[in-house]
């Protein structure tokens, strides 16, 4: 696949906005998606919500491996977040967040009472991208629709303050990405669970960057759900054609529907149907930090060269323009 890239415009008014708001706040609830914690946690939040109460949200526990997500519990935690598991479609764990959100602001309500102001609310700022289930999630929260939502990811379009019971009040934000993605397993990976808009993306080149992903991961999840066999050096497009054929999916002159097969796995994958799959762990980010230094090494030589070939270019231009200056004065006498 061509790198993904996918920032609309709402979303670069939307962080404005919440540089704007974010002294407003005594905490920012973050959502991720518990099957890319790493890939769907934005990393601009880091800088903009420095200083402040963090509690991420494990979203779509359900649908990810239990024992890493244990691992990447502990992994946050020891970065200093309050760690939620959630499943705001049933709103398992919802009772923790307000909890939580008082057991930070403990002290700091304390010493408001001591100073005879009561009944101040803590206010909190919840984030995350684009159909990671943020406003299904307020929608749970609040016991009402209070928040549009929709399977198209970018539904949330501006900031609107919600009351919670007397002392707690959350800002809902649009969801948001951030410009670029330096690694491209991340944008796969967003793009794998619906964070990207899949309009903008090929289904069967995407299938077949999942199917290579899940090779060395957990090939059986689709050998067992579509019946097929394949060994792990096959390509995956020839185990996406396999899983058209599984299905059925033919086109004119019996020719795998391999466009059709793309879509039905995908939409699989991000339902469960395959079962509960995390595609990343903290191991990995090690390993793409490391792909970022080389990259970023391999830039740095490139950059070199390209700007010694512009000087000597600029050298060569001022020696041809000099002789061409002493030809013509010769000429003059």
């Amino acid at each position: 696949m061509n790198n993904i890239q996918w920032y609309p415009g709402h979303m670069t008014k939307t962080r404005r906005m919440m540089e704007e708001n974010i002294s407003l706040v005594d905490i920012v609830i973050e959502l991720v998606d518990a099957r890319i914690p790493y890939s769907s946690k934005n990393p601009d939040l880091d800088t903009l919500a420095k200083n402040k109460h963090r509690i991420l949200l494990l979203n779509k526990c359900d649908l990810a491996d239990e024992r890493a997500t244990d691992i990447w519990q502990e992994y946050f935690e020891k970065q200093g977040f309050r760690v939620i598991r959630i499943n705001a479609l049933k709103g398992n764990g919802l009772g923790e967040v307000t909890e939580t959100a008082r057991s930070l602001m403990k002290e700091k309500i304390e010493k408001l009472k001591a100073r005879g102001r009561i009944n101040v609310p803590i206010r909190s700022m919840i984030v995350g991208i684009p159909n990671v289930g943020k406003s299904t999630f307020i929608n749970k929260y609040v016991g009402k629709v209070t928040a549009k939502t929709g399977d198209k990811p970018g539904v949330t379009r501006g900031k609107q303050w919600i009351k919670l019971k007397k002392d707690f009040e959350l800002l809902d934000t649009p969801g948001i990405l951030w410009p670029k993605f330096e690694d491209q397993q991340v944008g796969l990976k967003l793009a794998f669970t619906g964070a990207i808009n899949d309009d903008i993306l090929d289904p069967e080149n995407m299938a077949i960057a999942f199917i290579n992903h899940m090779i060395s991961r957990n090939p059986d999840c689709l050998r067992n759900r579509y019946q097929i066999t394949f060994d792990t050096i096959e390509e995956p497009h020839v185990i996406l054609e396999k899983i058209a054929m599984a299905r059925g999916f033919k086109k004119k002159g019996d020719e795998p529907d391999l466009e059709r097969a793309g879509k039905i796995l995908m939409d699989e994958y991000r339902g469960g149907k395959l079962g509960r799959l995390t595609l990343e762990l903290p191991e990995d980010i090690d390993v793409m930090l490391e792909q970022k230094k080389a990259r970023a090494a391999e830039k740095a030589v490139l950059d070199k060269e390209r700007k010694k070939a512009y000087n000597n270019k600029r050298r060569n231009n001022t020696k041809t323009i000099g002789l061409a200056d002493t030809r013509f004065y010769g000429f003059l006498f």
